[in-house]
């Protein structure tokens, strides 16, 4: 993601995690894996600096994450304010299975730019014949990029992370022509 933004002239990605909800020995029954500490934690008031969101979250039932909800939960003084309305936003999951729901995570996480106000931008089938490849499990969908990461011990397949780049060139491409209007 952060390589696709990142290639499009003028525009720098920059990642960040949301805080985590749960006590570590819970963390360590579910054999999350650790966090990478050279990433920081950003506060719900940092998102009004941003001219795009792309927002990566892992699926619960369909979903998002427990972590993600909290932190949008977070975010009632921007929606006071509508700092966010007008900023394009996006997603991109990760799920268990192939019948994680990875569209159904994105789909109903499109409430939380709603009530903001901010541009939801999908993908579509801006990939091309990526979309339609049937020769490996890919992960993904027109609302975004995916991956099924399993017990967490899969790697993204080359073409979820070719999908994964185009999302992060697609939207920077998006955020420098609404950056020009």
């Amino acid at each position: 993601m952060k390589k696709g933004v990142d290639g499009m002239e003028g525009v720098e990605g920059l990642l960040f995690r949301v805080p985590e909800t749960l006590p570590p020995d819970v963390l360590e029954q579910m054999k999350v894996p650790p966090k990478d500490n050279d990433i920081p934690i950003i506060s719900a008031a940092e998102l009004a600096a941003a001219d795009g969101i792309l927002f990566g979250f892992p699926t619960r039932y369909g979903c998002m994450a427990a972590q993600m909800k909290a932190f949008f939960d977070s975010t009632g003084q921007l929606w006071k304010e509508q700092k966010l309305a007008g900023k394009p936003a996006g997603f991109f999951v990760s799920t268990g299975t192939q019948g994680g729901g990875q569209e159904t995570t994105a789909w109903t996480a499109i409430t939380q730019l709603c009530h903001h106000g901010m541009l939801f931008v999908p993908i579509g089938y801006t990939f091309g014949a990526g979309m339609f490849k049937m020769d490996s499990v890919r992960g993904g969908s027109p609302y975004g990029a995916g991956v099924f990461a399993g017990d967490s011990t899969r790697e993204a397949s080359e073409t979820e992370l070719a999908l994964a780049e185009h999302q992060g060139k697609y939207m920077a491409g998006v955020v420098k022509r609404l950056a020009l209007a």
